[in-house]
C-alpha cells in the first residue's frame, strides 16, 4: 500500500459530464395528486419531502445460467425501498434476494464508479493514480494502481479530480440476486414507488364583462419533479383523489417548464374510474426535467355561467350544549368585512387545485383579482371559492331589542344589519346570520323576506345603491323545555 497522508479534498469531478440521470425509454409513470405547496415552490433549493408516483421501467438483463449478482443503477433518490419489485418475462430468471443503495452524499457518483477504471488526478492535475475503483468514501479513495510501473493499492486523501474511464452514474442502485434458467439477454420490468414528483389542478377563469357573471374557463394539470432525475418520454397518468400514503416524499428547486408532447397531436387526457378515484391518461408521451414545473390541458378551455356573491357574514352553525340566555352572548364576530364569492356548476369531474380569477379592467388589459382551492368535484356539483374581502363594501351589525321570559322559556332578540356600498354602482349583498342561542327558534319578522332559511341558517339579499346604504331588520324568538335548560 501507497499511502498518501494529505489533508482530505471533498471534491471530486468527472472528465467528460454525465448529466442528470434519466429513466429509460418507455418508462410508464404513474403520479398522485398532491397539495404541497413545497413540491411546486420556487423558493427554495433544498430537497422536501413530497409527491407519491408509481414508476414501471423496461430493463434488458444479460444473463448468465444460473444464480448470479446483477445491479440497476440510475434510479430516482427518493425510491421508496420496501415497494420495489422486478418481474422477468418468460420466467427467465427468478430474483433471490435484492438490495437498494441510496444514491445520495458527495460520493455518490464515485460509487457508482467502484470496479471500474478511473484515473485520478492532485490539485495541480498531475496523475495521482490510474486503475480499479475499489472504494470511495471519508477516509479517501481506495484505487487498485497500475500507473507507471508496478501494481499497487493506493489509499488517496487529497486529490483535485477523478476521470471515469466510462460514465459517473448518479442515482440509487438496486443490487439483485437471481437465479436464471438461461444463458442470454431477457427482458424486464422494474417496478416501485418514488417520491419527489406529484401533480395538482391549475385552474384560470377570465370573466366576462357586463351584469350577469360569465367566464372562459381554462383546465391544466401541474405536474412537479423534483426527484433528481429526468423523465423523458414517459407515458404519463394522473390520479385524482386522496389514497392514502403511509410515507411522504421529497425533492430540489424547479423551474417552469412547458411539457412537450413527443407527438404533434394536442389531445386531452383520456379520464376514466380508477376504483374510487379519477384516472387522466395522457395521450402522448411527455418530458419531464428535473427541477420543473410543467403544464398539460386537463380539459378545453370553455365558457362556463357562475355566480358572484357579496357575503356579510356573523357568526356559525355552531351550537351550544343548552339554551344561551347571557345578554353579552355573540354569535361571530363581526370585523365589517364583505367577501367577494364565486361559485359554479363542474362541467366534468374537477380535480382539487387552485382556481385564479381574472378580470378586465377599464382599459380592457386582463387583472387578477383572486384565487382559492377547489375541491375535488364530481360533475354537476358546485364549485365555490372565496375571492377576497371587497374593497367598496361594509357592513355593521346592532342589536336593537332583547327580552329574556324565564317563566315562558323564550327570549327574543333583533338586529339591524347597515350595509354600505362606496362604488359607483348598485350593488346585492346576501346578509347570513346563524341563530347560535339555541336550536329552536323562528324568524318573528323582518324588512326582507329570507332568500334561504335552514335550521342553523337566515339568509337575506339586500340591494344597496352606488354611493349608500341600506339596512335590513329582522327579530327572533327562541324557545326551550325545562329539560334543556333547568334554570331557565
Amino acid at each position: 500500500m501507497i499511502p498518501l497522508p494529505l489533508r482530505t479534498l471533498a471534491f471530486a469531478m468527472a472528465a467528460a459530464s454525465a448529466g442528470v440521470i434519466a429513466a429509460p425509454a418507455n418508462t410508464s409513470l404513474t403520479l398522485y395528486h398532491s397539495d404541497d405547496n413545497a413540491l411546486f415552490s420556487a423558493g427554495s433549493s433544498d430537497a422536501v419531502p413530497s409527491g407519491n408516483a408509481m414508476a414501471r421501467e423496461p430493463r434488458q438483463l444479460d444473463l448468465k445460467g444460473g444464480m448470479q449478482d446483477i445491479s440497476l443503477d440510475g434510479l430516482p433518490q427518493y425510491i421508496d425501498p420496501e415497494a420495489l419489485s422486478l418481474s422477468v418475462d418468460n420466467g427467465a430468471a427468478k430474483v433471490i434476494s435484492q438490495r437498494l443503495r441510496f444514491g445520495q452524499g458527495q460520493y455518490a457518483a464515485l460509487g457508482s464508479l467502484i470496479g471500474q477504471p478511473v484515473d485520478v488526478l492532485g490539485t495541480n492535475g498531475e496523475m495521482l493514480a490510474s486503475g480499479t475503483l475499489l472504494r470511495a468514501g471519508d477516509d479517501g479513495l481506495l484505487v487498485h494502481d497500475t500507473f507507471g510501473a508496478g501494481d499497487r493499492t493506493a489509499l488517496i486523501h487529497n486529490y483535485g479530480a477523478v476521470k471515469a474511464h466510462g460514465v459517473f452514474r448518479a442515482g440509487s442502485s438496486l443490487e439483485l440476486r437471481v437465479d436464471a434458467s438461461r444463458a442470454g439477454k431477457a427482458q424486464a420490468v422494474l417496478s416501485y414507488a418514488t417520491s419527489g414528483l406529484g401533480w395538482r389542478a391549475a385552474y384560470v377563469a377570465t370573466l366576462a364583462p357586463g351584469d350577469r357573471c360569465n367566464m372562459q374557463f381554462e383546465s391544466r394539470a401541474s405536474i412537479a419533479n423534483r426527484s433528481g432525475r429526468d423523465w423523458t418520454g414517459v407515458q404519463l397518468s394522473l390520479v385524482a383523489g386522496e389514497p392514502q400514503f403511509a410515507k411522504p416524499s421529497a425533492g430540489p428547486r424547479p423551474m417552469m417548464y412547458a411539457a412537450r408532447a413527443k407527438t404533434a397531436d394536442a389531445a386531452l387526457p383520456e379520464q376514466s374510474t380508477l376504483s374510487d378515484y379519477r384516472i387522466y391518461n395522457l395521450p402522448a408521451p411527455v418530458d419531464l426535467p428535473d427541477g420543473s414545473v410543467s403544464q398539460v390541458p386537463l380539459y378545453d378551455t370553455r365558457p362556463l355561467a357562475c355566480e358572484r356573491t357579496a357575503l356579510y357574514e356573523n357568526g356559525n352553525a355552531w351550537l351550544p350544549q343548552q339554551p344561551f340566555i347571557s345578554p353579552d352572548f355573540a354569535s361571530g364576530g363581526d370585523n365589517g368585512g364583505v367577501v367577494s364569492t364565486l361559485q359554479f356548476k363542474a362541467f366534468d369531474s374537477l380535480p382539487a387545485g387552485l382556481l385564479r380569477v381574472l378580470t378586465a379592467d377599464r382599459n380592457g388589459t386582463p387583472q387578477f383579482i383572486g384565487s382559492g382551492r377547489i375541491n375535488d368535484t364530481p360533475k354537476g356539483g358546485d364549485a365555490r371559492i372565496t375571492l377576497g374581502t371587497a374593497f367598496d363594501l361594509r357592513g355593521n351589525r346592532e342589536r336593537t331589542a332583547f327580552n329574556v321570559d324565564k317563566s315562558a322559556r323564550t327570549l327574543d332578540e333583533a338586529f339591524r344589519i347597515t350595509l354600505t356600498n362606496a362604488g359607483d354602482s348598485a350593488r346585492t349583498i346576501t346578509v347570513r346570520e346563524h341563530p347560535g342561542r339555541w336550536r329552536q327558534w323562528k324568524l318573528a319578522s323582518s324588512s326582507a323576506k329570507p332568500s334561504q332559511q335552514t335550521t342553523d341558517t337566515l339568509e337575506f339579499k339586500v340591494n344597496v345603491p352606488a354611493n349608500g346604504t341600506a339596512t335590513l331588520d329582522y327579530a327572533l324568538q327562541y324557545q326551550w323545555s325545562t329539560d334543556d335548560h333547568p334554570q331557565g
